[in-house]
């Protein structure tokens, strides 16, 4: 399934002061702005280093899956990450316009098998508190990633 094209993408909307939202090619390279932008994102919330870095990671590691499964490589196809403060914590919203995931397939590999990969998912879901993908969106997938600050 081809991507879609620059018309067919939702235009940029409005955000308010407690959102950023990024839209860059599904391009590996320029996952170090996205790592940049949830560890300042953290920051500003008031993650303590640890959780911001877990966070960081966890983005990660979903754009990388969506660079490798949903457009089969680097692209000029978008990956739009919309950052969200919320009541205690931050909320990731992934949105890509590649090939549907089906979430049946979507599960960690079993830790005591030993190989390279596959463990993405786990480590996405051992260092957010929420995760859920939305399956009913048309085109492409969705993906929501919460996590709350640390009880004091």
């Amino acid at each position: 399934m081809k991507p879609k094209t620059k018309q067919q993408i939702p235009p940029q909307r409005a955000v308010d002061a407690d959102t950023v939202e990024l839209r860059l090619p599904a391009d590996p390279k320029l996952l170090k702005i996205v790592r940049a932008a949830v560890a300042s994102f953290c920051e500003i919330i008031g993650f303590a280093a640890e959780e911001s870095n877990s966070a960081m990671l966890a983005v990660d590691e979903a754009c990388s899956n969506i660079i490798k499964h949903a457009y089969g490589g680097a692209s000029r196809a978008p990956i739009i990450i919309t950052l969200r403060r919320i009541d205690r914590g931050l909320e990731v919203v992934l949105r890509d316009y590649g090939t549907k995931a089906d979430p049946k397939r979507i599960k960690p590999r079993p830790l005591d098998e030993i190989r390279p990969g596959g463990l993405g998912v786990h480590l996405i879901r051992s260092v957010m508190n929420e995760v859920s993908f939305d399956a009913t969106i048309k085109d492409g997938n969705q993906l929501t990633l919460v996590k709350y600050l640390r009880e004091a």
